[in-house]
């Protein structure tokens, strides 16, 4: 008995230096220290190969390459949803590489601009590599929703990135909308925007057409809307034949998802012409 309670005081004491020469901490940066961003591509550039970023750097540290590029039309970080990149706050640099610019003994760099970003969530969007970049805070955290029986509602935020033709950006005030599925109705999401402006998150119902059913496809529309608030019309877009028609758009819709659309390409050039570019957001 005596021999296990000498062990048990040797030991005690072992573990008693032990804790005084190693203390324990925990090395987090509070959320609220740092700066997280996505990264959107928006040129109004054909949708191929030769135009994807196939480098990119945050203050001169690269983060995307040839492996995963940043494709048009397209945000990083890739993969999935509510994924951010992390930076200190304050004037943050940019540099893009374009796969079409590549040369044997050539400089690909297409994009070295600074945008000041703030602490917490934010989207910045690429529109010309000319221009840039325009900031747009992220709105989170995003509103939590909880029923007894089940919900339906999505979000969405709608961006205007559209142009005209190639270097001039659309002058047009748009009016996003989509369709209730019940009275056929067109329901404004949030409020017209002009070109780099973007609405709040909206709320949009989604009506099952069945019991169990999650996600249901829903028809979006845009209005032209004057200085004043007035209604001119139906968004008039070039198709890919040349003609004219009136903006019209569908996708699916999962109830309790947020979702970035954007309205991009060329309004008034058939190729590429413009569409809404979806992305989930949570």
């Amino acid at each position: 008995m005596k021999i296990m309670k000498y062990i048990s005081l040797v030991l005690a004491m072992a573990l008693t230096v032990s804790c005084e020469k190693h203390v324990v901490e925990y090395d987090a940066t509070p959320i609220g220290d740092v700066a997280e961003f996505q990264l959107h591509y928006m040129n109004p550039v054909a949708a191929s190969a030769p135009n994807y970023i196939i480098r990119v750097e945050v203050n001169g540290k690269m983060v995307a390459n040839a492996t995963a590029p940043l494709n048009t039309y397209n945000a990083i970080p890739s993969g999935a949803a509510g994924r951010f990149y992390e930076v200190n706050p304050g004037n943050v640099n940019l540099k893009l590489y374009l796969k079409a610019k590549l040369e044997p003994k050539g400089d690909s760099l297409v994009y070295d601009q600074s945008v000041t970003m703030q602490a917490g969530k934010q989207n910045v969007f690429v529109h010309d590599f000319t221009q840039p970049m325009v900031w747009f805070d992220n709105g989170f955290p995003y509103i939590k929703r909880e029923t007894v029986t089940t919900d339906s509602t999505a979000w969405i935020k709608f961006y205007n990135f559209l142009y005209e033709t190639e270097g001039v950006p659309t002058t047009k005030l748009i009016q996003y909308q989509y369709v209730n599925t019940r009275t056929n109705a067109a329901v404004n999401i949030g409020e017209p925007v002009a070109f780099g402006e973007a609405t709040d998150w909206e709320q949009v119902t989604v009506l099952k057409a069945a019991p169990l059913d999650v996600s249901r496809t829903i028809t979006f529309k845009m209005k032209e809307v004057d200085a004043d608030g007035n209604v001119i019309g139906d968004l008039q877009i070039m198709n890919s034949s040349g003609t004219y028609v009136a903006y019209s758009g569908t996708a699916s819709l999962t109830i309790g998802r947020w979702y970035h659309h954007t309205m991009a390409g060329f309004r008034a050039v058939k190729s590429p012409n413009s569409s809404v570019r979806i992305l989930t957001a949570l």
